[in-house]
């Protein structure tokens, strides 16, 4: 292979992964001793196994091989495929585990079943071996109980013993227990419906109700066959599930349950205990305009509200919340403008701001109060790159403890001693490294340098290096943050491909490895294509105000945002202003119909996926964030909707979507499809059989690449 070859759109796909080798689901033991990850397997990627580091003597081990437990393909329920694809989960074998609070073992799911293994023995053993499908699967706080979903239920094993107890028994049909619902999983980023209590006595849980929510029949659409499936699907404006919490004891089975609300049309965004015997948990308003922490005391059976969050547009949830032993906790909150942190004492009342100014906190990574120290992730140096600070309390001090150029994710010890930190940019790939809590680089878990032995390396000398910028808002208002890639060697104009998210939540903007996604641009941009992102006003780490222009005007401001980054491109010497194409997928998608719709003077071609078309078919907790209840603002969902503006369509347009997709159903497209038709307006598809909203699997997604490669070469006359 030649150094100066272009990366192909096939060897991006093929194992080893150009990316290196790149643990992930990194875990520090509760004493600090050992790191442990997964990874794939350097003959396949995305079939995953369980490692150890221990950190006294410095060596790496597997500790389990995905293969040697479990030969052959997992069968996977439909509960379970559905679970993954919310949680975004993708490849085989070992995929999660946890640790116990004692050190001494640890529990993992394969194939349905549950694997527990004690350290200094031999082998794992199947704690739990059923035909059904056990999810959800963690040590109870003590470390004497392993606790599981099964069939709609909570059950616990106890590890002694071996004995099985179901926790609850009536979960079936509609009715589940500990499980979070659907839109809790999707747009929540709540992923469980059971607690433990710190004692082991008591599991807090929720019971949902989903036979308020309409149902779906939509069609999955295979190769070889289609099925119907009717699915619980809420959709903006429709009923959610009905959903209640109760603590259960474990020795008794009684239920006493919460009065969560006198309104039952709500979420229940988060639980956490505070105690033994003290149970938090966070309740917002069905218009997320409203959210209320909330301590209930299981002694005195009484509920006492802890502060209250309220926005004229919406509030965002987050999992930064920690209590100390005197009851005192941490809270993150926007109500300045910015995601920052506050120390409240144990009735609710603030006592000090720990972090303030125009910048936010990402999360809470460890607290040691006893010490004064907290440990966070956020954006003080820059919204483009993730660092690591120490804040000291009784000073206010806070510290960036992690290396500038570089996007950190940390996990800390629970001590807060040591962390363990991926860290990758737009040119490394993803490093893991152990430090001491004050930055100082201890070893390497995985150097994954770039030296001659790196499968990146044979495209050294064809890398392009991307420039990070910022413009300035059409109305001069606010910095946009844009990345440009641009060919090596210029040859008079050259076209250029806007990829294109746009969405709130998120950001693509980033000084941090990208994946898949940056090795296509590296292909593009040897190709001769300038390659272009900027993160629009509704994007994510920019603070509220940032945020908030979207409200009600879902695919307006973004798309002003994008023509402000089109006519930025347009100064460039080396842009044709007439060859420049938009791609983005999900809300991406959206944006890229929506930019070809309503900005059709700049942008003569479009590929659009598995894209949002009409707000009224999303779901609730996500659209009506943003858009209000289409019962009250129809018109405000009639002008975020792509069909208004379709008639304008002027280039080509190319949209594809998974004819399997449970999230933004295939419907979306079908109905766009119609609507095209209707208007006699060309267009093309390419819509792919039985796969679900991330379009996943090897083959298909180098089909897929090479299909927008080909369309923007044709389109853009890049050939």
């Amino acid at each position: 292979m030649l150094a100066n070859d272009n990366i192909s759109i096939e060897r991006i796909f093929q194992s080893p992964s150009l990316s290196g080798s790149a643990p992930s689901k990194l875990k520090v033991s509760p004493d600090g001793k050992r790191v442990t990850f997964i990874k794939g397997k350097a003959s396949d990627f995305d079939r995953y196994d369980l490692w150890e580091y221990h950190v006294e003597s410095g060596k790496t081990r597997i500790l389990f091989d995905a293969d040697e437990l479990h030969k052959g393909d997992e069968q996977l329920s439909d509960e379970e495929k559905a679970r993954r694809e919310r949680m975004r989960i993708y490849g085989s074998g070992i995929l999660d585990y946890a640790w116990s609070a004692q050190s001494d073992a640890l529990v993992f799911p394969l194939a349905g079943d549950v694997y527990y293994y004690k350290l200094g023995t031999s082998k794992a053993i199947k704690l739990v071996e059923t035909e059904a499908f056990e999810t959800d699967v963690r040590f109870s706080p003590k470390g004497n109980f392993v606790s599981y979903i099964r069939d709609q239920n909570v059950y616990v094993t106890e590890i002694a013993t071996g004995t099985e107890t179901a926790i609850t028994t009536e979960g079936k049909g509609n009715i589940k227990f500990g499980m979070a619902e659907f839109v809790a999983q999707e747009e929540m980023s709540r992923m469980t419906g059971y607690w433990w209590s710190p004692d082991e006595k008591n599991i807090a849980l929720t019971k949902v109700d989903e036979s308020p929510v309409d149902i779906i029949t939509r069609s999955e659409i295979y190769a070889d066959s289609i099925k119907m499936v009717e699915q619980k699907y809420p959709k903006a404006g429709t009923p959610n599930v009905h959903i209640e919490l109760a603590i259960v004891n474990l020795k008794t089975k009684q239920k006493k349950w919460i009065p969560l609300s006198a309104n039952k049309d709500i979420y229940l965004a988060r639980a956490k205990w505070i105690n033994d015997t003290k149970l938090s948990y966070q309740v917002q308003s069905r218009d997320q305009k409203r959210l209320h922490l909330i301590a209930y005391d299981l002694i005195s059976d009484t509920a006492a509200v802890l502060l209250t969050e309220e926005s004229n547009t919406w509030i965002n949830l987050h999992d930064d919340l920690y209590f100390a032993d005197n009851g005192q906790f941490i809270w993150a909150s926007e109500k300045d403008g910015y995601k920052h942190l506050y120390l409240h004492d144990a009735d609710g009342k603030q006592r000090t701001q720990l972090t303030k100014g125009k910048w936010v906190v990402d999360t809470i990574s460890a607290v040691d109060l006893n010490r004064g120290l907290i440990f966070f992730s956020g954006r003080k140096d820059t919204p483009i790159e993730r660092h690591v600070y120490r804040l000291e309390t009784n000073n206010g001090n806070i510290k960036r403890i992690s290396e500038r150029g570089y996007y950190h994710l940390p996990t800390f010890s629970k001590d807060g001693s040591v962390y363990v930190n991926t860290s990758s940019n737009i040119n490394t790939p993803s490093q893991v490294a152990l430090y001491n809590n004050k930055g100082e680089h201890i070893t390497w878990l995985n150097e994954n340098k770039l030296d001659v032995n790196h499968p990146l390396n044979a495209y050294s000398s064809s890398w392009v290096k991307p420039s990070f910028g910022t413009i300035m808002t059409d109305d001069k208002t606010t910095e946009l943050h844009y990345r440009l890639y641009a060919p090596k060697k210029r040859h008079g104009k050259h076209p250029v491909i806007v990829y294109v998210y746009g969405g709130p939540h998120a950001q693509v903007v980033t000084n941090r490895w990208a994946g898949n996604r940056g090795l296509l641009f590296q292909h593009w941009v040897n190709k001769g294509y300038v390659v272009f992102s900027i993160d629009n006003r509704g994007s994510n780490y920019r603070g509220k105000a940032f945020e908030d222009p979207i409200y009600h005007a879902m695919g307006d401001i973004e798309v002003t945002d994008q023509v402000a980054g089109v006519k930025f491109l347009r100064t460039l010497d080396y842009v044709d202003a007439k060859r420049i194409g938009v791609y983005g997928h999900s809300y991406g998608g959206y944006m890229a119909l929506m930019s070809m719709f309503k900005a059709g003077d700049y942008f003569a071609a479009g590929v659009s996926g598995a894209p949002v078309t009409d707000w009224r078919l999303y779901d609730t907790h996500y659209t009506e964030r943003y858009m209000g209840n289409p019962t009250l603002v129809d018109d405000k969902y009639t002008a975020s909707s792509v069909f208004p503006y379709a008639e304008n369509l002027k280039g080509d347009l190319l949209i594809y979507h998974g004819m399997a997709d449970d999230n933004v159903l295939f419907t979306h497209s079908t109905k766009l499809y119609k609507h095209l038709q209707d208007l006699a307006l060309p267009f093309q598809t390419m819509d792919y059989p039985g796969k679900k909203h991330s379009i996943r699997g090897k083959q298909t997604g180098i089909h897929l690449y090479n299909t927008v490669t080909n369309f923007f070469d044709l389109h853009l006359d890049n050939r």
